[in-house]
């Protein structure tokens, strides 16, 4: 029986994640700051480690095989381990203050671990948090307003992709509310990224759309599916008892992967963030990538 390797290399981890993730060689390369020849390299190496391939190629790339799935979960919750080590570790405590903007549906899924684990590593560091819309958080991110804001793609102050996943359909559990014509949808005001996708899918689907409900929070854009108005849409999440995903089997067109970006203010661009503004963005980056 071949022996294993005492320890995976978190470098070589890191690389995985990125291309297993969705990204190219290319661009995972440039984001660890490497060659692409160097992290190729890296990904054979790692298979040669635990013994089997780890990627495969797809229509759209490089994509995870099975035992790559396994190890991609398990490497991102090591890594911001990983993570959380150094930074407890590293150098004299900082102190400060940081603004963080972020839409209520990303505070309510992602920010409580993620100001948890901050707060224990950096417990002279205080975050005040404001929720609200993507767009709003683009103005504010330009009047600096707030330090660093977490935003949905397609914003007019565009930032750094932390997360790529699915949009999908919502409804209310038990009700037939995807037959009906004109479909009633609940989603945020016009100019939102994922009110554009939901409305441009159903139009290709040649589906007859009402906008019933206008909210500029996914807690409201809920509670009307709830109450059985409406469907709406979000990205992966732990639904509210009473709702349920809709998609194909409910005859709803697909809708697009969405991306989730970290933006500073425009005072902190073309130049080093404050270490206390640094390090809360590195939190969330590792944060997202767990």
């Amino acid at each position: 029986m071949p022996m294993l390797p005492a320890g995976l290399d978190p470098e070589l981890l890191r690389s995985f994640v990125l291309i297993a993730g969705g990204d190219s060689v290319t661009a995972a390369a440039r984001k660890v700051g490497r060659t692409q020849s160097a992290v190729s390299m890296q990904m054979r190496r790692l298979e040669e480690l635990v013994g089997g391939a780890l990627l495969e190629r797809d229509a759209r790339g490089l994509a995870p095989t099975e035992k790559g799935r396994w190890l991609l979960e398990r490497a991102r919750t090591l890594l911001a381990l990983n993570e959380e080590i150094l930074s407890h570790f590293r150098a004299a405590p900082l102190t400060g203050e940081v603004v963080l903007g972020s839409p209520d549906d990303y505070a309510l899924d992602w920010l409580p671990g993620i100001l948890a684990g901050f707060a224990r590593t950096h417990p002279g560091i205080e975050v005040e948090v404001l929720c609200m819309s993507s767009d709003e958080l683009a103005r504010r991110l330009v009047e600096s307003r707030v330090d660093l804001a977490i935003i949905t793609e397609g914003q007019s102050r565009p930032g750094e992709e932390i997360w790529r996943g699915p949009l999908r359909w919502v409804g209310p559990a038990g009700a037939a509310l995807h037959r009906r014509d004109p479909l009633p949808l609940a989603l945020a005001r016009a100019g939102c990224t994922w009110r554009s996708a939901a409305v441009a899918a159903l139009g290709q689907a040649g589906r007859r759309v009402r906008v019933a409900y206008n909210s500029t929070t996914q807690s409201g854009c809920f509670a009307v599916a709830l109450a059985g108005l409406a469907l709406t849409v979000s990205t992966p999440t732990r639904l509210p008892p009473g709702l349920q995903w809709l998609g194909e089997a409910e005859g709803m067109p697909a809708l697009p992967d969405m991306g989730i970006q970290l933006a500073l203010a425009e005072r902190l661009l073309g130049a080093r963030p404050p270490p206390h503004v640094a390090a809360l963005a590195e939190a969330i980056r590792a944060g997202f990538a767990a």
